[in-house]
């Protein structure tokens, strides 16, 4: 796996994407595209092509694990790994998301000095190069 450089990050709350976009295109230097919606982002999906796809939980119309879901069932997209962003990290929860197969869960709200890195250690653990 080469280093984790594009990340495509699905957000409905406007705040809150463009928090997530600056910390992972700004401080963490990846390459980003935000999605408002689990619908916009099967849409472009294909076409960004993410090493790594960041998901909210609770959205309207299709909710992150319906998105995750999709994603499973497309041939194209099945080995992306997903992470989902959630303020609910009760450790139920967490192993609710990782049995739909979600490679990790990062808490909201999250530490935008920081989600870079967790992302790249996520990838790390997936068997990606972390940068140093």
């Amino acid at each position: 796996m080469a280093e984790l450089q594009r990340v495509m990050c699905v957000e409905d709350e406007d705040d809150i994407r463009i928090i997530a976009e600056m910390a992972l295109a700004d401080v963490g230097g990846l390459e980003v595209m935000t999605c408002a919606s689990g619908a916009s982002a099967l849409e472009a999906v294909a076409g960004f092509a993410p090493q790594l796809v960041v998901l909210d939980v609770m959205m309207p119309g299709m909710d992150g694990p319906a998105v995750l879901a999709r994603l499973k069932e497309r041939a194209d997209t099945c080995h992306l790994p997903v992470v989902f962003m959630t303020a609910k990290v009760q450790p139920s929860e967490v192993a609710r998301l990782k049995s739909l197969g979600a490679a990790d869960v990062v808490a909201k709200p999250f530490d935008p000095m920081t989600l870079a890195e967790q992302l790249r250690a996520i990838w790390a653990g997936l068997g990606g190069e972390a940068r140093p």
